[in-house]
C-alpha cells in the first residue's frame, strides 16, 4: 500500500496540464469517487492493524498533495486568461455600454445654460417645504385653491409642513436672506395631488427666475423672454404675452411660441392656431417683496416660470408624461445624441 501511495506522490508532483479539458481529466482520474485515490481508501480496510496509523497519514498527505496540484494548475489557467490579474488600460469596454443623461436633465441643463448666460445664478432648496415660503410669502390668501388637500401633499403629522408645489419657495428663502440685485434661477422638482396620466403626474420638474433690482421694468422682462424662446426652439421663434393671473405676480401673463412644429401656420399638435404656451411670468406683486423683506417703494422685479417637461415635449414631441419617469431604457437611448 505504502509503495503505491508513493508512486501516486511522485505522478502528482508531475502533473502537468495543456487546457482545462486535459485538467478536468487529470481530477478526474485521481480525485473522483472512481478516481485512484479513492481505490486506496477503499482498500485502506485491509491494511493490517499495526499499520493502519502510517498508512492513513499518507493517505491524507496524498489526497491533499494532489488536490493542491490540481488547484495550482486551475489558477494558472486563470492567470493566462486575465494577463496575470494585470488591468489592461487599453481594452474596451464593450459591451458595457454608457449611460446618457436623462431628457429631462438635457432640456433643465439648457436652460440653466441660456438664463446663466444672462447673469442669472443657480438657486436651489428643500423639497419638504413649509406653508410659509410655499405659499404665505407668495402672497396666497388663506382660502386659496391651492392649499386644499387636492393639490398639495401635507405632511400628516405637521400640518404645517408640506411638499413643494412650485420651486417659487426658492425665491422665497433667497428674499429674506438677500438683498438687491437678485438675479437667480431655480430648478427642481414639486409636487402635487393629481392623478397620473399621461398628460399629468404627482410630480414634475419647473424652473422659475427671478430678477429684482432697481427700475426693473415689463420691457426687461419681455426682452429676457424673447431671447430665451430664440434660444431655445431656434431664431424664427415668435413669442405672444396674454393676460393671465398668478397671486405672486401683478401684472401677470401667460407665454406663447409660435409652434415649432409648423412654423406658426397651424398644424394638430398647435390645435391649428400657431401658438402653443411654455411658461407664466409676470412683475413680482409688491406684496411678496415686502413679505420677504424687500422695500417694494425702491425696488421691482420681474418672475417667470416654467414646467420642464413641457418644454421637453415641445423640443422632442413625447406624447406621454409617464415616460419619463418609467425608466424604460428604449425610450431613454432614443436621446444618446443630444448629450
Amino acid at each position: 500500500m505504502i509503495a503505491k501511495i508513493e508512486q501516486l506522490l511522485t505522478e502528482i508532483e508531475n502533473l502537468s496540464a495543456g487546457n482545462a479539458e486535459e485538467l478536468e481529466a487529470l481530477r478526474i482520474k485521481y480525485l473522483s469517487k472512481k478516481g485512484a485515490i479513492n481505490e486506496l481508501m477503499t482498500d485502506f480496510r485491509n491494511v493490517p492493524a499495526e499499520q493502519k496509523k502510517e498508512v492513513g497519514m499518507r493517505l491524507n498527505e496524498l489526497k491533499n498533495k494532489a488536490q493542491e496540484r490540481i488547484n495550482s494548475l486551475k489558477e494558472n489557467f486563470a492567470n493566462q486568461e486575465t494577463g496575470n490579474n494585470e488591468l489592461d488600460l487599453t481594452r474596451t469596454a464593450y459591451p458595457i455600454g454608457l449611460g446618457t443623461r436623462h431628457p429631462l436633465s438635457i432640456v433643465k441643463n439648457e436652460i440653466v445654460d441660456i438664463f446663466s448666460r444672462l447673469g442669472f445664478s443657480l438657486a436651489e432648496g428643500p423639497e419638504i417645504e413649509d406653508d410659509w415660503h410655499v405659499f404665505s410669502s407668495m402672497n396666497f390668501a388663506e382660502d386659496h385653491p391651492a392649499r386644499d388637500m387636492q393639490d398639495t401633499f401635507f405632511i400628516e403629522a405637521h400640518p404645517d409642513i408640506i411638499l413643494r408645489t412650485h420651486t417659487s419657495s426658492v425665491q422665497s428663502r433667497v428674499m429674506e436672506t438677500s438683498q438687491p440685485p437678485i438675479r437667480i434661477i431655480c430648478p427642481g422638482r414639486v409636487y402635487r395631488n393629481e392623478a397620473i396620466s399621461y398628460r399629468a403626474h404627482c410630480f414634475f420638474h419647473q424652473v422659475e427666475a427671478l430678477y429684482i433690482d432697481k427700475q426693473v421694468s415689463f420691457t426687461d422682462l419681455k426682452q429676457v423672454l424673447l431671447l430665451f424662446a430664440k434660444e431655445m426652439f431656434g431664431n424664427d421663434t415668435k413669442i405672444r404675452l396674454r393676460p393671465s393671473y398668478f397671486p405672486f405676480t401683478e401684472p401677470s401673463a401667460e407665454m406663447d411660441i409660435s409652434c415649432n412644429i409648423c412654423g406658426g401656420k397651424g398644424c394638430a399638435f398647435c390645435k391649428h392656431t400657431g401658438w402653443v404656451e411654455i411658461l407664466g411670468c409676470g412683475m413680482v406683486d409688491p406684496n411678496v417683496l415686502e413679505a420677504n423683506g424687500i422695500d417694494s417703494k425702491v425696488y421691482s422685479g420681474y418672475a417667470l416660470g416654467m414646467g420642464i417637461e413641457r418644454i421637453t415635449n415641445l423640443k422632442y414631441q413625447v406624447k406621454d408624461l409617464r415616460m419619463f419617469s418609467e425608466n424604460d431604457i428604449r425610450f431613454l437611448k432614443e436621446f444618446e445624441a443630444a448629450n
